[in-house]
């Protein structure tokens, strides 16, 4: 059973799927968006060992989330759309991995990722509701 908070999210997400003009309307990019930078901010103090490793699958993987949500949006066909978003679902679950990987490596300790865990949560729980609403 969902609650009211969640269903008020689910219907307001819908509502924007159908009125957003661009996806930079949309409250799923504007939050990945926001998880890129977070996890700019935290892989900027990983070991420079990690550079062309962990730090920048985590950052491609990050990037990846807003990227295919705007892409899915430009394109010219619901199932285009539906498509790019999982993708971005997916980009979302490769980074919760990374992340994981991260903390098990000493990298960072897992209160640092609270946020970005929480908000690809979130993200993954938008994506699904945009995707139902298309």
């Amino acid at each position: 059973m969902s609650s009211s908070g969640e269903c008020h999210s689910i219907h307001s997400e819908m509502a924007q799927s159908d009125t957003a003009k661009s996806y930079r309307d949309l409250r799923v990019w504007s939050t990945a968006m926001s998880l890129v930078l977070e996890v700019y901010r935290v892989t900027e103090c990983f070991p420079q060992t990690e550079r062309f490793g962990l730090t920048s699958q985590l950052r491609r993987a990050a990037v990846s989330v807003p990227s295919n949500i705007a892409e899915g949006h430009a394109r010219s066909t619901r199932g285009e759309y539906k498509n790019a978003l999982s993708v971005a679902r997916g980009s979302v679950a490769e980074l919760e991995v990374q992340m994981t990987l991260a903390i098990q490596l000493g990298y960072v300790q897992p209160p640092v990722l609270a946020k970005a865990f929480a908000d690809c949560e979130a993200i993954s729980k938008m994506i699904t509701n945009l995707k139902r609403a298309l």
